[in-house]
């Protein structure tokens, strides 16, 4: 890494980490006031656009979408690969009003955490699985009703640009309960946004959007199989952007008890 480049990364981090500290804070006096979905555009949409802008000016890391058409008119179950903080981000300004799994105890950071409480997210208990999946059923299924994405990374955790996880079933179970498709994304910002240091390389993040997958029926099985069709599906689309070496094996993406 160059000297130029350690200082554009050192100064996109002290951007960031100093627009969120004061949007936050702006945040906690303006946005209770706000219906829901202003207030989501207000404490997410514009930050996280302005945190593109600082990805793309700092970084030199742009981004290119394929598949926007596939997008269907009413919100439902969003199910991504997991590798940065980049997708978050991303995904966040994309798609509006949107709702997504993260630890309950990010909502006790001072400030950040109290604007994130306000913007509906499903909080969980990651050291209670069993309360956790019920917690993302109860209140996922609600937030579709009320016409909210609700967006799951169903590997559970970021990983490494050049693997791929295994799927859970929450996204595809939240799905089928609701009566609604998953509309599948895959992405490659982990070879521009590692999962691990401070690092990052310049370049066009791919994201792809597919076509929304409907279960076919009802019950485990129809949910083990759509959870397994857009595992494969990820899979093969991340194969196609050169994101995954050719013996990766298949095996890695069925879906997780």
């Amino acid at each position: 890494m160059s000297i130029l480049q350690a200082i554009r990364i050192a100064l996109f981090y002290v951007l960031l980490g100093t627009s969120a500290l004061l949007w936050c804070s702006l945040s906690f006096f303006v946005a209770p006031f706000l219906p829901f979905r202003l207030r989501y555009r207000f404490i997410n949409v514009y930050w996280c656009r302005f945190a593109l802008v600082l990805v793309r000016l700092f970084l030199g890391i742009k981004v290119k979408v394929t598949g926007a058409e596939h997008i269907p008119e009413r919100p439902c179950v969003i199910v991504s690969n997991h590798q940065s903080t980049w997708e978050t981000f991303f995904l966040s300004a994309y798609f509006q009003p949107l709702s997504q799994v993260l630890k309950r105890e990010l909502l006790y950071v001072p400030f950040f955490g109290w604007a994130m409480a306000m913007l509906r997210p499903i909080a969980i208990d990651r050291d209670n699985p069993k309360v956790a999946l019920k917690q993302v059923a109860s209140k996922g299924d609600k937030l579709l009703k009320e016409h909210t994405w609700v967006l799951i990374f169903p590997e559970g955790t970021r990983v490494p640009f050049g693997q791929i996880g295994k799927f859970s079933r929450s996204g595809a179970a939240l799905a089928v309960n609701a009566d609604l498709p998953v509309l599948p994304i895959a992405h490659n910002a982990g070879k521009y946004w590692p999962k691990e240091g401070w690092g990052k390389r310049a370049g066009t993040i791919e994201v792809v959007i597919g076509e929304p997958m409907w279960a076919e029926g009802s019950g485990p099985r129809a949910i083990a199989e759509l959870n397994d069709r857009a595992a494969a599906w990820n899979e093969k689309t991340q194969r196609e952007m050169g994101s995954l070496p050719a013996q990766a094996a298949s095996s890695e993406t069925s879906s997780a008890a």
